[in-house]
């Protein structure tokens, strides 16, 4: 009996051990992805290839980091009578690679869109961490309001994946630049993650869904916690939710939905039963871009700017989005 006792000691032991292990050496690999399985670290093409306008823009983080973004414009003959409005949007990651969908957005949301690789990803320096991504997001959100061409008192954030996490902190920390913010596919925080891709470890880590002691929590790097942030933003918040998702469970949009909503009455959870983790935009169809639409009418409504207007300028709706690839 004495040495079945042992040996479980030992194998728990064990276990924790190469839990440690691995938090250590590969936390920050399974966090950030700066370059997606089969493609390179340089941009394969540009806004240009879709005959897209744009500009170059390099951007300084706070500490000092050389950061890569671009401004993809709305063509004037885009715009047609739908308010003209412009919707500048931030993307995170391989930006290039997020081209369709940005295509698509100018479309059907008549938009501006403003485009971000955080440090580490695509022509951006600097290597990321939690810290990092986080001054990242601000020096974006601190160009725009700087721009002289949108409105800087209508910016929505739109973050997917570890993008969610990063916009509801710049969210939380900007209520007065920041009017509303729409999540896509996003975690509750890193420390729950940890048990998704490794099952063993929900027994060691975790920080909403973990039944087990927590005793490896303070090795994260990174833990991304928008479940503590959630709570703390004022802004109406749309929940955007693939079924299907294979990389964070839907249950963590779940988790995050009811915990705003217990503080935040501007809430609104939508499901899309056939969207997985990067593709719940294309799956979701016209539901998805009608329900962004109304969201943004309703909660950022259209307004005239009478600045705008003495200098020729449309009606501005500034627009930003995180996404982040996983």
């Amino acid at each position: 009996m004495v040495s079945y006792v042992s040996a479980l000691l030992y194998v728990a032991g064990g276990i924790v051990v190469a839990g440690m292990a691995l938090l250590v050496a590969f936390q920050e690999k399974l966090v950030y992805v700066p370059v997606l399985p089969g493609f390179t670290k340089s941009y394969p093409i540009t806004p240009a290839r879709l005959r897209l306008l744009y500009e170059d823009v390099w951007l300084t983080s706070s500490d000092g980091v050389r950061l890569h973004a671009w401004f993809v414009k709305l063509l004037p003959d885009c715009r047609g009578t739908i308010s003209r409005e412009l919707i500048p949007s931030l993307l995170t990651t391989d930006i290039a690679h997020r081209l369709e969908m940005v295509r698509i957005m100018l479309q059907r949301l008549q938009c501006n869109i403003f485009m971000l690789s955080y440090r580490g990803y695509g022509a951006s320096d600097g290597f990321p961490s939690q810290q990092g991504i986080t001054r990242d997001a601000q020096a974006a959100l601190d160009h725009l309001v700087q721009r002289k061409d949108i409105d800087t008192t209508r910016i929505v954030v739109f973050g997917r994946s570890l993008g969610g996490a990063v916009g509801a902190v710049l969210t939380k920390n900007n209520p007065d630049k920041v009017a509303a913010l729409m999540l896509e596919n996003t975690f509750t925080s890193i420390l729950d993650m940890a048990g998704v891709l490794l099952p063993f470890l929900k027994w060691f880590i975790g920080k909403s869904s973990s039944n087990g002691p927590r005793i490896l929590n303070f090795l994260v790097r990174s833990p991304w916690n928008t479940i503590d942030i959630i709570s703390e933003i004022k802004q109406p918040i749309l929940f955007l939710s693939g079924l299907q998702d294979e990389m964070v469970p839907p249950s963590h949009m779940e988790m995050l939905y009811t915990k705003a909503a217990a503080h935040n009455r501007q809430c609104l959870f939508v499901e899309f039963p056939t969207g997985m983790h990067m593709d719940t935009w294309l799956a979701g169809g016209d539901y998805y871009w009608r329900t962004i639409k109304e969201f943004l009418e309703k909660t950022v409504p259209d307004k005239k700017d009478s600045d705008s207007s003495r200098r020729g300028l449309p009606s501005l709706h500034h627009f930003a989005v995180l996404l982040e690839a996983k």
